[in-house]
């Protein structure tokens, strides 16, 4: 027989464990399901309807304001791609310059598929199911992917570019995860050390159909705000607005070697929340005392609901980055720059207090010989541009040997000041002193008045969804450190002479242009 007491206590420990149920299970849930429910319309915009606006219009911009190569009004964009500078053709492509055979890539996603289909039958697979090797054949991920050569990650002019960045801006996600380094570190991080690896730059990798991937970085920091003074570039926020500008300043400057980027706002609960079979990702979203969706990465030292990042109150914009191959059929080596900052609070490294840190470089391979050290000065003037300090490593394709191009990966640590021009950046040209006659060319050609920089900038920053990517502050400073980059030459070329400066990277081909450099012609 059950006392009164006993009976009383067990009824107490039930309800006691129903209102928590209640107050830290069910109630949330609710609140977040009505929160959704109540989600306007234009805040969740129908994506077929979206995608037939970006392919009209470009990005949902206004028809009189989109179109590379087509519209009146992108005038100085227009003439630039017109100038002999952007036509100059690529030497004859040899055989195997192309990074991937079509019949080896799709040969790579059916069995891919198969597999994945196989492994996930028991829980209904949706990308396995819905792979189609004709469908794949005609979608712009492969084009891209197989346009890819020795030169560049697409070529000048290419259609499929402006339809994959249509697609990344509004195409539908299939699912969401947990991009692969955050996989790999599993939520391990050493809190000890300065610098952090992965997780707390909360990037998601996006699925699309038929194994379109592309990784999202959502926005952290205001476009008008600019990082703090003591703020080290390498706990710096990530910025999704960079990471789209950069995209476009690699393609103005003719590199072609950032692979492509849209902004995009996604409902963080029907996009990624809803979409995603990770439990560990799910995990990390909840509703912040203003009723907005946030999440958070999972990485230890930033588990904490004041890293998250939050919609208003699903939608948060960010920037979706186009994945290239995977590994397994177009690998790619991870190099250390010879120019890494030390990533400590005090030290420094042997580059910042040696000034003849390059003569060193260049009797090291692969930098002794080929392109290998003029690529990194590429990219030290890229850097410099967009204000990158954190440029540690590179990769390139290991197919094209040691004179493959770098590729430009990791830019959304640029554009953070823009009153502010950090000389350092250039040291592998001021401590060189080379650079690529094609290069050189270029920039001078966005110093004139009828191209210049930050104009061909904002004008193509328009044809993205989240305009304006960049303020007027960031585009000025671009003209600023233009000719920063171009006095360096000036001054290398007084010392040292122009044929040991300029590099001639392109024979005959420049002989029949009307265009002469103000710092050949010095």
């Amino acid at each position: 027989m059950w006392s009164a007491r006993s009976r009383f206590l067990i009824v107490l420990i039930l309800s006691t464990a129903f209102t928590v149920d209640l107050l830290f299970n069910i109630l949330p849930k609710l609140h977040q399901r009505s929160i959704r429910n109540r989600c306007p319309c234009e805040e969740f915009p129908d994506k077929s309807a979206a995608l037939r606006t970006f392919r009209a219009n470009g990005s949902g911009a206004p028809a009189e304001t989109v179109g590379w190569s087509l519209n009146p009004t992108l005038s100085k964009l227009r003439e630039l791609f017109s100038h002999p500078l952007y036509q100059v053709k690529s030497l004859p492509r040899g055989l195997g310059e192309h990074l991937l055979k079509q019949d080896d890539a799709v040969k790579y996603y059916n069995n891919k598929a198969k597999r994945t289909k196989k492994k996930r039958t028991r829980i209904g697979n949706l990308m396995g199911a819905r792979y189609n090797s004709r469908v794949y054949l005609t979608s712009n991920w492969l084009k891209f992917h197989l346009a890819i050569d020795g030169n560049a990650l697409y070529p000048r002019s290419d259609p499929v570019i402006d339809r994959l960045l249509e697609d990344l801006a509004v195409l539908a996600i299939n699912e969401a995860d947990y991009t692969y380094d955050e996989k790999a570190l599993n939520g391990r991080c050493n809190c000890k050390e300065v610098v952090k690896p992965s997780g707390v730059h909360l990037k998601v990798l996006l699925k699309f159909q038929n194994f379109g991937k592309a990784m999202f970085k959502p926005m952290r920091q205001k476009r008008e705000e600019e990082t703090p003074g003591d703020v080290f570039y390498f706990v710096d926020f990530q910025r999704h607005n960079a990471e789209i500008a950069a995209f476009h300043l690699d393609r103005i400057l003719d590199f072609r070697r950032v692979p492509p980027v849209a902004g995009r706002k996604l409902n963080l609960s029907k996009e990624i929340q809803d979409l995603t079979r990770n439990e560990e990702l799910k995990a990390t979203f909840f509703i912040s005392p203003e009723n907005n969706v946030c999440f958070f990465s999972r990485c230890l030292y930033s588990c904490k609901t004041e890293y998250a990042a939050c919609g208003r109150p699903h939608l948060l914009e960010g920037s979706v980055s186009a994945f290239l191959p995977d590994l397994h059929i177009a690998q790619r080596e991870l190099i250390k720059n010879p120019w890494s900052r030390s990533y400590t609070f005090a030290d420094k490294e042997e580059w910042e207090t040696n000034p003849n840190y390059c003569e060193k470089i260049k009797r090291t391979p692969p930098y002794d010989t080929g392109s290998r050290l003029l690529n990194v000065i590429d990219m030290a003037i890229f850097d410099f541009l967009t204000g990158n300090m954190d440029r540690h490593h590179f990769e390139v394709f290991t197919k094209f040997g040691k004179d493959s191009y770098i590729i430009h990966f990791d830019n959304a640590r640029g554009f953070g000041k823009h009153s502010h021009d950090e000389l350092s950046i250039l040291a592998p040209l001021t401590q060189c002193c080379r650079i690529k006659k094609s290069t050189l060319l270029r920039l001078e050609l966005l110093s004139q008045p009828d191209y210049r920089l930050s104009d061909v900038m904002r004008e193509s920053l328009l044809l993205d969804a989240l305009r304006p990517v960049l303020t007027d502050p960031h585009l000025l400073a671009l003209d600023r450190r233009l000719h920063a980059i171009l006095k360096a030459v000036q001054k290398c070329a007084y010392e040292h002479g122009d044929a040991n400066v300029i590099e001639d990277d392109m024979g005959d081909v420049f002989d029949v242009m009307d265009f002469n450099s103000s710092v050949l012609a010095r």
